[in-house]
């Protein structure tokens, strides 16, 4: 297997990405220290320690963001650390406390444990789409989005977009972080996050697409979503660390949909939980207003999952759960 024989460290490895990266990367033989806020709790711990090679090739290390040094024994001996810890709140009282630090201040101590360690090189970051998008204009009719696109933080920080703010602000120390002390980072930008759920507690973005389902009730205002497959993104990591030549950043959304396709869609699969009332009278012409480019991301190696399956998959391990009524 390719991963035989070697030690990485996932951080934040209890989330909804996490866990399947966790998942991949044993399956591949790798050996895995994975970080958590709490090792007594087990809403955070068993269903990692349930994962096939969990046994011989787990290992739990409780680590918090804001603490200097606490990383530090679960990068020691890796090759590669996957920080995939952030928060990801939309609505905060305390944007410095809630998000800014936890994302800014946690990423560079990430970071310093790692420059420590010989035979550490390369880090793979979570960044997202809200790093990308956000910037002084929004992006024009027919535009296509890629990595050369950056949010502005001033723009952010006006319109207290504290999420996308403290994306941006994370992903700028990283790449000057590395710059500086040697380090390489690859730089995953994923869009809204969907996909079956391994973890017992569902995160924000999975909530969000309940709402979407059950209610109608839009995350986004605009009613516009940058879908991609959880299992995708999770891959992407892999082969961004498999890949000796990745670098950069790599966005990774399979497809640009308004929320009248996705209801449709689920219309299509359960009839039963009739939709057509929802979108029947949605003017909502079916062109999306911009384009987010996936050459980047198919150079790694990624091949997407349609957004049909991807939401099917969404509804299935909702449902498997009893968090949908239908």
């Amino acid at each position: 297997m390719i991963g035989e024989g070697k030690v990485v460290c996932v951080t934040g490895a209890s989330g909804f990405i996490a866990s399947w990266l966790v998942k991949f990367l044993l399956q591949r033989g790798y050996t895995v220290h994975a970080t958590i806020r709490s090792l007594d709790d087990p809403k955070k711990t068993q269903h990692l320690l349930a994962l096939d090679g969990a046994k011989e090739r787990l290992s739990l290390f409780e680590a918090s963001l804001l603490e200097e040094g606490s990383f530090e024994s679960a990068v020691n001996g890796c090759q590669c650390v996957f920080h995939t810890a952030s928060p990801v709140i939309f609505s905060v009282s305390d944007p410095k406390a809630q998000l800014l630090d936890p994302a800014v201040k946690g990423t560079l101590n990430v970071l310093k444990s790692a420059a420590k360690i010989p035979s550490l090189k390369r880090v793979i970051l979570t960044s997202s789409i809200a790093a990308v998008i956000c910037g002084v204009k929004p992006p024009e009719f027919g535009a296509v989005v890629d990595e050369t696109w950056f949010s502005d933080p001033e723009t952010c920080e006006q319109k207290e977009l504290w999420y996308p703010l403290s994306k941006t602000l994370a992903e700028d120390a990283a790449v000057k972080f590395s710059n500086n002390n040697g380090l390489e980072l690859v730089v995953i930008n994923p869009g809204f996050v969907i996909g079956p759920v391994l973890q017992p507690t569902i995160n924000i973005t999975s909530k969000g697409f309940i709402g979407l389902i059950e209610t109608g009730k839009e995350v986004f205002p605009d009613g516009i979503y940058r879908l991609v497959d959880v299992r995708d993104v999770a891959i992407a990591h892999i082969l961004a660390f498999e890949n000796p030549k990745a670098n950069g950043r790599y966005i990774m959304v399979a497809d640009v949909n308004h929320s009248s396709e996705i209801m449709k869609i689920i219309n299509q699969n359960y009839p039963a939980f009739d939709y057509s009332e929802r979108y029947k009278d949605n003017k909502y012409e079916g062109t999306p207003p911009f384009f987010v480019s996936r050459t980047r991301a198919e150079s790694l190696g990624v091949k997407f999952t349609t957004v049909e399956v991807s939401i099917k998959d969404t509804v299935e391990s909702l449902k498997e759960r009893k968090l949908l009524s239908f």
